[in-house]
């Protein structure tokens, strides 16, 4: 994409919050020609994904696998545009390592698509039908997001960028629109098929948020087949700052001014439109406005009601209200000697549990190793994270936060344990993050993680847009389409910098 002035006099557009969505916009938006200032109330950039140190051991906070990093993948295309390289990074293969209930042998889904075709066909007999219909609306799918259509349309402008993208291609998918993966399921002759549905929900619940009965099949099309070639899932070199780094260094390249430990308070309207923030400097005190002709807000919808008070509007409230529960994570990080970690594991595993215990929905944990070199571990030691989604209401309730923490922490090593050779000489670190963690450090309401849910009624045309009810004040992360992960949210910055540019114009 060509570098575009926007005219002598550079419009200004404040972005709030440092995440992914947020730093994408913003250094977009200095290349395009605009004063940029993004305004954080965390320590680092990155939102959930950033990174913390502890003895000699790097974590990843929350994402630990990035898509889009192939040629012609989002990340490929916006750090091309900005001049700036992108990180050093390998396949993950396979994707991921599943374990279902009692099975000490995983299901290995692959990156070569043949290779990850024999997998299930073995793991799966009968099935095939079902993941050719997943196939073939990936790609439509993928061709489709690949023209950039604006989803949710709120004006004749998005419309139309909506309409462009259309071929006859695309027409596969109408028909599945209202379709869950539970449907597609039952559709395909595989609805009692139980050990393929815990499969899904497992691996769906990562993405999606919800489980298959719930997931709205065409965005399930793209979250299961995103991981084998030509497109992928990558684990960064150093660890996942990386990302935030490079885009701050072309935020600041470009003009952009980025502010840690600033918390927006609010956003002023003015005859109906976003003209304003208020700003806290945390070190200081100082609470003060700054103007702008566009306001960015990289949060979850939640929060950005928050932001507007009693100016948002109350049919907008009203829905963000009836949304079902968003989820929280409960995450633990380990530093571990070497030994630890039986040879040939994979980068990523997800693990179901038949045990009943206190930890995560579905008993389930998804965790990430640090491989040998990669920058995370010193010389024969490696970090090890495991999450697991968890309701975010109890940790605000309980009279005894300390003692639920430890109780999830012995939990998740007491599993781990299982697959790990994990004990005190093993061991040499341990913390845990929970929802009131993620809170603290995100800002994101109720530390809820993941987004709101690719269910039918809030995945994609049906979800909530860019483009607010309110004039000049603009929604990317991933309450917004395309949903969760490094990627989801580019997507969603670049779908706002071509609106703000077009309103500018």
């Amino acid at each position: 994409m060509p570098h575009q002035s926007v005219g002598k006099q550079k419009k200004r557009v404040i972005v709030i919050g440092a995440g992914i969505g947020g730093l994408t916009a913003g250094a977009l938006l200095a290349h395009r020609g605009y004063e940029v200032l993004i305004l954080d109330q965390a320590i680092v950039p990155g939102g959930c994904a950033s990174t913390f140190k502890r003895k000699g051991f790097t974590f990843d906070v929350g994402a630990t696998q990035v898509a889009g990093l192939e040629s012609g993948g989002i990340h490929h295309l916006i750090f091309s545009e900005l001049g700036i390289e992108l990180p050093q990074a390998t396949p993950c293969d396979p994707a991921c390592a599943v374990f279902l209930p009692g099975e000490e042998s995983p299901i290995n889904v692959w990156r070569n698509p043949e290779k990850w075709r024999e997998e299930r066909q073995k793991q799966f007999p009968g099935s095939e039908g079902f993941w050719r219909l997943l196939k073939n609306l990936f790609d439509a799918s993928w061709k489709f997001q690949g023209r950039n259509p604006v989803l949710p349309p709120r004006n004749l402008w998005d419309l139309w960028q909506l309409t462009k993208a259309v071929r006859p291609s695309t027409l596969i998918t109408v028909p599945y629109t209202l379709f869950t993966v539970g449907d597609a399921l039952r559709f395909c002759g595989q609805g009692n098929n139980h050990r393929l549905r815990q499969f899904l929900d497992l691996q769906l619940k990562l993405y999606s948020q919800v489980n298959a009965e719930e997931t709205a099949l065409l965005y399930a099309a793209t979250a299961l087949s995103v991981s084998q070639e030509p497109q992928g899932l990558y684990h960064l070199e150093g660890s996942m700052q990386v990302l935030s780094d490079r885009l701050v260094e072309a935020l600041e390249k470009y003009g952009g001014k980025l502010l840690m430990r600033h918390t927006v308070e609010g956003v002023e309207l003015k005859n109906g439109k976003a003209n304003a923030v208020v700003i806290r400097n945390q070190k200081t005190g100082d609470v003060w406005t700054e103007d702008a002709e566009h306001i960015v807000a990289n949060v979850t919808v939640q929060n950005f009601v928050q932001l507007l008070g009693e100016q948002v509007p109350q049919g907008y409230k009203k829905r963000v209200e009836k949304l079902p529960p968003a989820s929280g994570a409960f995450v633990i990080y380990l530093g571990v000697d070497e030994s630890a970690v039986p040879p040939g594991c994979p980068p990523h595993l997800q693990f179901m549990y038949d045990a009943n215990g206190p930890i995560g929905e579905n008993n389930s944990l998804f965790v990430s190793v640090s491989r040998s070199g990669d920058g995370r571990a010193p010389a024969g030691q490696a970090t090890i994270i495991a999450s697991s989604f968890v309701d975010p209401t109890p940790w605000w309730k309980t009279q005894d936060y300390q003692k639920l923490k430890q109780q999830y922490t012995q939990e998740a090593i007491s599993r781990l344990n299982t697959y790990f050779y994990l004990k005190p000489e093993t061991i040499i670190h341990v913390e845990a993050a929970t929802p009131t963690t993620f809170a603290k450090y995100t800002a994101r309401d109720q530390g809820i993680v993941g987004g709101i849910g690719q269910r039918i009624p809030t995945f994609g045309p049906f979800g909530f847009a860019n483009r607010t009810p309110v004039k000049n004040l603009w929604l990317v992360g991933d309450s917004t389409h395309p949903g969760e992960g490094t990627a989801g949210v580019s997507y969603s910055a670049l779908t706002v910098v071509r609106q703000i540019m077009k309103a500018t114009r």
